[in-house]
């Protein structure tokens, strides 16, 4: 069978052999390709599936994309534990090991630089939510009638929900812009990402925050503490904490 190179990760080089149950993109186990002080994660995919034609039709298909992410995910996470690796783009691929450490010599001294910039640091992810509006707009606020009786009643309640609602999501953006100050003293870099699509992640509410925080490991542990102690803090809200994570928010390779 025709195949093709699948590249993980580019790391430094590191003594922890990959799981040897470990399987990656296409159910193949990742192997480690050594050139010169710099390693890359690699792997056998098929040409059929992820030469440049076929895959650019995999990428239209869902079902297909969101296997492979996965796959490429168990392979970026179990490096995770073991060092610091630079992910790159999934469903990057080459034609043999030549292209590979081509790649790699090319692009040696970036890599190095990112890999200094990111050694011993991971990537946690902060989202905050205000409660869904949705269920408020089948009641009144406390202290109006529950039903309105009237044009005028419903007009009022009307107005005084949707004051209740702008209310609570100027709290939410005081609360998340607070947040991400007091989180940002524990990180080395930050990044904002657009809020999340409703429609597309099915997280309930709306999404007032969604950031990314560089963190040194042996700070991690009192990034989680403070992002315990704000759950709670303020009804209406939600403070959703992912990772640790590979840091693909800073290493300027895309996901």
């Amino acid at each position: 069978m025709s195949g093709l190179r699948y590249v993980y990760a580019i790391c430094r080089p590191f003594t922890a052999a990959p799981q040897a149950q470990l399987t990656g993109v296409a159910g193949v186990p990742p192997k480690l390709l050594h050139h010169g002080d710099l390693v890359a994660v690699v792997g056998d995919v098929p040409e059929a599936d992820f030469a440049e034609e076929p895959l650019r039709a995999h990428l239209e298909d869902l079902d297909w994309l969101s296997e492979t992410a996965r796959a490429h995910q168990r392979v970026i996470d179990t490096l995770t534990a073991v060092c610091t690796p630079l992910p790159l783009r999934l469903a990057t691929v080459f034609r043999d090991d030549s292209g590979v450490r081509v790649m790699m010599e090319d692009r040696h001294e970036q890599f190095l630089r990112t890999l200094e910039r990111l050694d011993g640091r991971v990537e946690w992810g902060v989202k905050v939510y205000a409660a869904d509006s949705g269920g408020d707009e089948q009641q009144a606020p406390e202290g109006t009638p529950g039903k309105a009786t009237t044009g005028r009643d419903y007009l009022r309640q009307r107005r005084m929900r949707n004051r209740a609602h702008e209310d609570l999501w100027e709290r939410a953006e005081k609360f998340a812009r607070e947040l991400h100050d007091t989180l940002s003293a524990y990180a080395e870099e930050t990044r904002i990402h657009a809020p999340q699509n409703a429609a597309l992640s099915q997280a309930p509410g709306r999404n007032v925050l969604n950031a990314a925080y560089l963190v040194p490991r042996a700070e991690s542990e009192g990034f989680v503490e403070l992002i315990e102690r704000t759950k709670g803090e303020v009804p209406g809200l939600r403070v959703e904490l992912t990772g640790p994570w590979a840091a693909y928010s800073f290493s300027g390779e895309g996901a």
